[in-house]
């Protein structure tokens, strides 16, 4: 069968590897959209009426869950994740399929096995799983795909010492690299809290482990790290979490 297929990735290498590695394995399958976050994939699933989904699990504005939850019965789903505390769920629930990234050909290899096996028959109700994998998805992320080039880095959160944002991007800074999310400030600020990360700037996050000291200038304020060399402003609109009480 000529199965039509929408791809949801918010990094673009991923989308293309999947993409490449999907043409080789199931040369008849057409692609009909793909989509950089959760609204762009619900439209693209609305107009090109897919049979298959690939939606990755976290994505900017609606996530994956938030996306097969709309298509649940219309379509046959498969996870797509860094995080394999949802792939046993997915699975064993209904899900036609997960894949853990970066997608494995061999293992993608049996994920579109599966799918030609199941393709004519009704995609899955998804109800209960999505039930069981919204409390996990709202939980803070516990490893990030950053982009370095051509490559995309896994990371984990404890590695982070700082996130900048810098033009369309927001910079990840580690001991070891720097690399790049599109992923701004604001949402990340959100979803990681204040116990972890401390918001000093409208576009700065820093880890709370790394502040080893704050350095007045006058009127401004500078960020020391522990370990690392940076020097980081802190804006007035901040200040006040380092007065002493």
């Amino acid at each position: 069968m000529n199965a039509r297929i929408l791809i949801a990735d918010d990094e673009p290498l991923l989308r293309a590897q999947m993409r490449e590695t999907l043409a080789q394995l199931w040369p008849n399958a057409q692609l009909v959209g793909e989509a950089e976050d959760g609204p762009g994939a619900l439209s693209l699933a609305n107009t090109c009426q897919p049979d298959i989904a690939f939606l990755d699990i976290r994505m900017p504005g609606l996530s994956g869950i938030d996306v097969a939850r709309a298509l649940s019965g219309r379509c046959h789903v498969v996870f797509v994740t860094a995080h394999d505390e949802y792939a046993v769920a997915a699975f064993e629930e209904g899900a036609v399929d997960y894949v853990l990234k970066p997608a494995d050909p061999a293992r993608l290899a049996r994920t579109v096995t599966r799918l030609q096996d199941k393709i004519n028959t009704p995609p899955a109700d998804l109800t209960p799983l999505l039930a069981r994998l919204t409390p996990i998805a709202q939980r803070a992320a516990t490893w990030l795909q950053a982009s370095v080039g051509n490559t995309i880095h896994f990371i984990t959160l404890a590695e982070v010492i700082y996130f900048q944002a810098e033009a369309k991007y927001t910079k990840v800074v580690t001991d070891r690299l720097e690399a790049h999310i599109r992923k701004p400030i604001k949402e990340l600020a959100a979803e990681l809290g204040s116990d972890r990360f401390w918001q000093i700037h409208r576009g700065t996050l820093v880890a709370v482990e790394r502040i080893a000291a704050v350095q007045r200038h006058g009127d401004a304020m500078q960020l020391l790290l522990r370990d690392h060399p940076t020097r980081l402003t802190v804006s007035q609109a901040y200040q006040h979490c380092f007065r002493s009480q």
